[in-house]
């Protein structure tokens, strides 16, 4: 549940500016996560979110740019937790997820900035990945394969 609530705080982050923490907890309780404050503040500590300046020049919660590294790290564990399988056919990846954690998955995916990926689509449970080319599709898979195996990206 832990890492569902987080997949979606990091999607609520990327899709609306979410100011505060009361705002977090009343958008997350309204989707049935039932969460308090305190959870919410460990979550956003665990994270590592912090405040940046939004385009209405008001405060909201951002991704911190601690390094490339860090980041990378929490989109492999993103994709560890969340990935089920991935396959492909000629130029198209597909991947599959825990139900509701394809948008966060998406997310971690596109971040990352995998060379070889055009673009993404994400469904519920089920990513849809175009590779630059069929040449291409498999270092792709196995990537993933490897991020959600733990071992570290080619």
């Amino acid at each position: 549940m832990r890492y569902h609530r987080q997949n979606r705080i990091l999607e609520l982050i990327s899709t609306r500016s979410i100011e505060t923490q009361e705002e977090l907890v009343r958008i997350l309780n309204e989707e049935d996560f039932k969460v308090t404050q305190a959870t919410i503040s460990r979550d956003i500590r665990e994270l590592k979110l912090v405040k940046t300046t939004g385009e209405n020049g008001k405060l909201r919660y951002a991704l911190a740019s601690e390094g490339e590294h860090r980041s990378s790290q929490r989109y492999g564990r993103i994709l560890q937790e969340t990935v089920i399988s991935c396959s492909r056919s000629e130029n198209m990846i597909v991947v599959k997820t825990l139900n509701g954690c394809a948008n966060a998955s998406c997310e971690a995916l596109d971040s990352m900035k995998i060379e070889g990926i055009m673009g993404t689509i994400a469904g519920d449970n089920t990513i849809f990945v175009v590779a630059e080319s069929s040449e291409k599709a498999p270092e792709i898979v196995e990537m993933i394969n490897n991020m959600i195996k733990g071992l570290r990206p080619v």
